[in-house]
């Protein structure tokens, strides 16, 4: 700490020396005021000296109140929640002595500084403020908003035993709860509520909390309950949830079952179609046949959809079309359905309707739309624009105090604070300037915010954003030592983290491709790579090169192929060999189709847009999406530089069937 002192005094020093502190002397002050703030230290009021006009100066009082703010005065945490009114480190203030304050019960002050639409957890606070001032609690006005909630955190606990107490939670309230935690799959939340609930009541409640926790323990005690109403639901839930781990036996289950309790339609229908789904997931060999006999009343998106997957996957063309005929028209409306109408036409000898399928469908800048563009010998369709020069919004944006502070926490590499200050600015500034804050932020380097933002606006045509070349010479470098195409490995990155570059998943997943420090280390061990500990994957320069050199692993786990590498990237190799080892006779878009996982699934039909798309940034023309789709078993060449996609604004109309737009030979593998 005498160190820290030292080294801040002689910056402060420095700055004062200095008529007009230039705005990287500002900075070195900043983070030296900033770091002393955070620890307590009083040092920070002279290092603050002359930054009293920069951006960032109400973190640091804020950080010095925070730190201290079991012994801060009161009148000092008014006093700058006053003068700072409506700025992140006022509300993250507010909240630090709302919390120190209901932990000491001090509730009048409490009441002082609590505002609504702080979060749960305050606003039952809040409650126990009410209840200490002796006032009865109002069901409606207290607990009807959060009562929505399947679960609540501990600072509710005390209200909830006093609105019981006061008689607000009723049975009926009790069990619509537990109903809404059940349909959330909150065995926690069903389980507290057996608490308000008496005798039979809440065995049956436990019940349904088994069912969610340990389905097949459940499922084997049924035998001895009566048939009841609740007893029924625990029974469903159970089988429903069993049907997602082991179909087959789920179904065995349903079988005994089914006899001994008198299920209702609705119930019938729920637990008919999670075993139909989930069989076909598992690739039953009566799939076809089970979703296709279910009740309209029980058909869903996904029963209809897997219906065709299933179809698909084998090769049974006809059931596919009839599958594809019973989709919705929501359904019909994304590319994947579309394309597979036109696929499974195709394969039926209906060459015009899968043309002119095709055809349309190839307008579209996705993998569906890439793929049907090889399929009709059409160019890719990619209509690319450029933000167009706005002074006025651009004057705007550049003016707005969230996003210079937010720019000025990028710059000083303090990336979640830079966040928090871009999303409140950003969700405040009208269309066109939020487009030229995006574009603002691309120039000055924060890629991955003009990627976020177009992702929500619909802004498709700014690829040049969207689909940043960041680190591009890292990236391609890493690439071709690594033995893979750099466009699949940006696709990667995209696909992984939108150039997020500090990235954490919920699995410890770190940096820009989501590497684990598990597979860091054995990457770097045996490719001789830089690797310096978990914390060193947040540097591009040690992550972009294990990503890249992990990812050529897997695929030459899997000959070389992007697609199935991809895959596996996202689910793990294991789940990957497993898929290949059921299903590995299949076509490579079949096989795509018919991933059990939606995230995986979605993954990679992603992942090879991207790729496409990245190839027509780097090159001009793209590499058909198609040959990065190298059948099962098939070495995959990545130096191999097959004839390249031209790209045009609009795809071409359907030409006469003796020009080149003509789809492959019915029953031929595509390329």
């Amino acid at each position: 700490m005498r160190g820290i002192a030292v080294l801040v005094l002689g910056i402060a020093a420095q700055c004062g020396l200095a008529q007009t502190p230039t705005l990287a002397q500002q900075r070195d002050a900043f983070r030296a005021a900033y770091t002393a703030a955070q620890n307590g230290q009083q040092a920070w009021r002279p290092l603050a000296q002359g930054l009293e006009t920069y951006p960032l100066y109400p973190y640091l009082e804020a950080a010095a109140l925070q730190h201290d703010i079991q012994t801060a005065s009161r009148a000092d945490v008014d006093a700058y929640l006053q003068r700072y009114a409506g700025m992140i480190p006022a509300d993250q203030l507010r909240r630090a002595e709302l919390g120190w304050l209901a932990q000491q019960k001090d509730w009048p002050a409490f009441r002082h500084f609590y505002q609504p639409g702080l979060g749960d957890t305050l606003t039952c606070d809040e409650l126990q403020a009410t209840l200490a001032d002796g006032q009865p609690l109002d069901f409606d006005r207290d607990l009807a908003a959060l009562w929505q909630q399947t679960s609540l955190p501990s600072a509710c606990a005390p209200v909830l035993t006093a609105a019981f107490t006061q008689g607000l939670l009723t049975p009926p309230r009790v069990w619509a709860r537990i109903e809404r935690a059940a349909d959330a799959g909150k065995a926690a939340t069903v389980e507290q509520s057996t608490q308000w609930l008496g005798g039979a009541d809440a065995t049956s409640a436990q019940r349904i909390a088994d069912a969610l926790r340990s389905p097949t323990t459940l499922l084997r005690q049924a035998t001895s309950f009566t048939d009841t109403p609740r007893n029924r639901e625990a029974v469903g839930r159970a089988l429903v949830r069993m049907a997602r781990r082991d179909s087959a036996q789920a179904q065995t289950y349903w079988q005994a079952l089914s006899r001994q309790f008198k299920f209702d339609p609705d119930a019938r229908d729920d637990v008919l179609a999670a075993l139909a789904l989930y069989n076909a997931v598992d690739f039953g060999p009566d799939a076809i046949a089970r979703l296709a006999a279910l009740p309209p009343a029980a058909q869903t998106d996904a029963t209809r959809e897997w219906r065709v997957r299933t179809a698909v996957a084998k090769g049974d063309w006809q059931a596919a079309q009839a599958a594809i005929d019973a989709l919705t028209p929501d359904e019909m409306q994304h590319d994947e359905w579309r394309y597979w109408k036109a696929r499974v036409a195709q394969k039926l000898g209906h060459t015009t309707a899968a043309l002119d399928g095709y055809s349309a469908l190839a307008q579209q800048a996705t993998f569906y739309g890439f793929l049907a563009a090889d399929q009709a010998n059409l160019p890719y369709s990619i209509c690319a624009a450029d933000v167009a020069a706005d002074p006025a919004a651009l004057q705007q944006v550049e003016a707005d105090p969230g996003l210079t502070r937010a720019f000025e926490f990028f710059a000083l590499d303090m990336l979640p604070s830079a966040r928090r200050e871009w999303n409140r600015a950003f969700a405040n500034l009208t269309p066109a300037q939020q487009l030229q804050a995006a574009n603002l932020a691309s120039i000055r380097g924060w890629v991955d915010r003009a990627v976020f933002a177009f992702g929500k606006s619909g802004d498709l045509k700014y690829y040049a954003l969207r689909f940043p070349l960041a680190d591009k010479q890292r990236v391609i470098q890493s690439a071709r030592n690594a033995g893979i195409n750099p466009a699949w490995a940006f696709a990667i990155i995209r696909a992984e983290t939108a150039w997020q570059t500090d990235a954490r998943s919920g699995a410890d997943a770190r940096g820009l491709m989501q590497l684990l420090p598990g597979t860091a280390t054995l990457v770097a061990r045996r490719s001789g790579l830089p690797y310096d500990g978990g914390a060193s994957l947040y540097d591009p320069a040690i992550n972009i090169p294990l990503g890249t050199q992990y990812l050529a692993n897997l695929a030459t786990r899997f000959n070389g192929s992007p697609w199935l590498a991809s895959a596996a990237y996202n689910a793990g190799p294991g789940n990957a060999q497993r898929w290949v080892d059921a299903r590995g006779n299949l076509d490579p878009e079949a096989f795509i189709l018919s991933i059990p996982f939606n995230e995986t699934r979605d993954y990679v039909t992603r992942v090879m847009s991207f790729a496409t798309l990245y190839g027509w940034r780097l090159h001009g023309q793209p590499l058909p999406v198609s040959t990065r789709l190298p059948a099962i078993g098939t070495p995959y060449d990545p130096s191999a530089d097959p004839a390249r996609k031209q790209v045009v604004c609009h795809a071409a109309p359907p030409a006469p069937a003796a020009s080149t737009a003509a789809v492959a030979t019915p029953g031929k593998t595509s390329p």
